[in-house]
Formats: C-alpha cells, sequence, structure tokens
C-alpha cells in the first residue's frame, strides 16, 4: 500500500512538471501502468514508503489486529489503512537538505523539485541529473 502511496505522489509531481508518466525509461509501458512514476521512486522507495511502515509498525499504529486474512491473502482494516496513510504522511513532511540547493525542504517538495530537475536534465540545461542522497 506504501508503495501505492509513494506511485501516486510521484505521478501527481510528473504531471505537475509536464511529463508523460506512462513512458519510462527501465519499466515497459503497459496500459494504465505509469512506468515513469515508477521508474522515479525507485531510490525512495526505502526513504519514504519503506521508512513510513516501519515507523507505523515500531510506534505501535499498526498491530497484527489491524488485518484481515483470507487465504494467502491479507488486507488492511480501515484503523490500519488511515495509520498507515496518516505515517506516510508524516514522512513526506519531514524536512530534509536539497542536495543542490542546500535549503530544508519537506519530501513532498523534494520529490517536486527532483522532478524539476530531470526536466532540465533532459532538455540539456544539466549536465548530469543530481541524485538525492541521504545524510
Amino acid at each position: 500500500m506504501a508503495y501505492s502511496l509513494l506511485t501516486r505522489t510521484f505521478l501527481a509531481a510528473l504531471q505537475a512538471v509536464g511529463f508523460e508518466p506512462y513512458q519510462g525509461f527501465y519499466h515497459v509501458p503497459r496500459h494504465g501502468r505509469t512506468a515513469l512514476a515508477l521508474d522515479m521512486m525507485e531510490p525512495y522507495r526505502p526513504i519514504i514508503a519503506d521508512s513510513a511502515v516501519l515507523q507505523a509498525i515500531n510506534n505501535g499504529e499498526v498491530k497484527h489486529d489491524d488485518f484481515v486474512s483470507n487465504g494467502p491473502s491479507c488486507a488492511l482494516k480501515p484503523h490500519g489503512r488511515k495509520a498507515l496513510i496518516a505515517a506516510f504522511e508524516r514522512r513526506l513532511e519531514q524536512e530534509t537538505t536539497h542536495p543542490v540547493f542546500g535549503y530544508q525542504v519537506s519530501m513532498r517538495r523534494l520529490i517536486e523539485v527532483q522532478m524539476r530537475l530531470l526536466a532540465r536534465y533532459l532538455d540539456g540545461e544539466l549536465p548530469e541529473y543530481p541524485h538525492y542522497t541521504p545524510r
């Protein structure tokens, strides 16, 4: 679920910048699959999605009884889903230092700035794409 939330976040940022999110670099284009959003979210999966899930579990916001099982599959109950979304949104609001500009930005804003830098790189305005590396 956290990966779906992250994909949606990247989809919104890519569309805001003007990209076609269904045409990716690495993921094969398929009907209804936002290949570019999947490509661009890969480095951020552990930083945002995985850390939000771990934080929600470690803080006791999402517990074992927040899941319902049916055979080999399971799903989150409404309370667990709300708690996970809240943890994900808190993670997006945490601030970090931007690698190029040196100022503090939220992770949500960092994603948008990085997509704008990708656009500038693809237009030839930047010699290389500046990746975000935490710490």
